[in-house]
């Protein structure tokens, strides 16, 4: 039996993390699967809402490490992980996505000659301005095992110096996500509590720092939002930093002028994935959401100069505009006066990741 910990740390990382997890107690007598959560996102209401609407158990180990700069927060995951790779000698530590627990607790295990598996590996913006992208780089060169979710993130690793008996093609995990939740979504009312059954609407996302902490960039797209919201109500829930930072850079009035613009709360994963999977059109600088709408063919607009996920553009599905208004419009126009588009979907996104995983996990004990 292969003793494992879990490691999720934001958000993001619950749906990476689930599936695997789901997949290990189904087969509990190959793995033992401990789940830590490091409290990276320490917004309790809207981590135990995922947490439930993907089903996941309880976290063995809750770290509880909060909000902090880069460095701290990186430092503080390390401390209180350690001891527990220390305690439970675990034969892998799995890690998932670019988030700073991701790189903090492959570190740990690196350092304490524990194996390291990385999921959602050879993901590359070529952007090193991103706090994400640095997390990506270093936590690829120091584990034992790169799980890729495309070709060209092999090509990506590949590139670097990696060797190819570390890269496994396993395909992407978000969407194993997805694909067990989308039926469940359907049933969400959430569409109906905010008069949006029947109607074309589009969905915002937006948190990158890059587009909220800076008055420039975030008044650029607002001034996109204003003509799009012309043509179609535009649905945003706003994660409370965005929503401080709205306050924060004076723009509050601005956004509550903007007709057909609606600021709503953050909302779970499933009322979520019922919005997104029927929108005309989605707007967002999050590298998950660009997958999603990819498998269900909405066109997505990304608000950011580049993406780390270039298959969804060759699919046909993402545009990257950045934060130039005209190309933000352009590019929205262009979606709404077309047919709804037929989904493409990347080999292997087909919502048997974590099993692809799961044996690669034995083989590698094997050999």
């Amino acid at each position: 039996m292969l003793k494992v910990i879990n490691v999720a740390g934001a958000r993001p990382n619950f749906m990476k993390v689930a599936p695997i997890v789901a997949a290990m107690k189904r087969r509990n007598s190959e793995f033992q699967s401990l789940l830590v959560h490091t409290g990276q996102h320490y917004d309790a209401s809207m981590s135990d809402a995922f947490f439930r609407d993907l089903k996941m158990p309880q976290p063995d180990v809750y770290l509880d490490v909060g909000s902090a700069s880069h460095a701290v927060q990186t430092a503080e995951v390390m401390k209180a992980f350690e001891p527990v790779v220390i305690r439970e000698k675990p034969d892998w530590v799995i890690v998932v996505g670019d988030v700073n627990s991701t790189l903090a607790c492959a570190l740990v295990g690196a350092k304490l000659a524990v194996k390291v598996a990385h999921v959602e590996a050879g993901l590359r913006s070529r952007d090193r301005s991103m706090p994400e992208e640095i997390n990506r780089l270093l936590t690829d060169q120091i584990a034992d095992l790169l799980f890729t979710p495309s070709k060209d993130a092999d090509e990506n690793l590949l590139s670097e110096g990696i060797a190819p008996d570390r890269i496994r093609l396993v395909g992407n995990i978000m969407i194993d996500s997805l694909f067990s939740n989308l039926e469940h979504a359907r049933k969400s009312q959430m569409r109906a509590k905010l008069g949006l059954e029947g109607e074309a609407y589009a969905v915002l996302t937006l948190h990158r720092p890059s587009n909220v902490d800076e008055q420039t960039a975030f008044v650029r797209i607002l001034d996109a939002l204003e003509q799009i919201a012309e043509r179609v109500p535009i649905l945003f829930p706003a994660h409370p930093r965005t929503r401080k930072m709205i306050a924060g850079l004076g723009l509050s009035e601005r956004v509550d002028k903007i007709d057909g613009l609606r600021v709503i709360d953050p909302l779970g994963y499933l009322d979520f994935l019922d919005l997104l999977s029927n929108a005309r059109l989605v707007l967002t600088d999050s590298g998950g959401i660009q997958e999603e709408t990819t498998v269900l063919g909405i066109p997505c607009i990304t608000l950011r100069e580049n993406t780390e996920r270039p298959i969804t553009v060759e699919m046909g599905t993402n545009t990257i505009a950045g934060t130039d208004p005209q190309k933000i419009i352009t590019a929205a126009f262009r979606a709404l006066d077309s047919a709804p588009m037929a989904a493409r979907v990347p080999a292997l996104w087909d919502g048997k990741t974590a099993d692809r995983i799961l044996e690669a996990l034995l083989q590698k004990r094997e050999r």
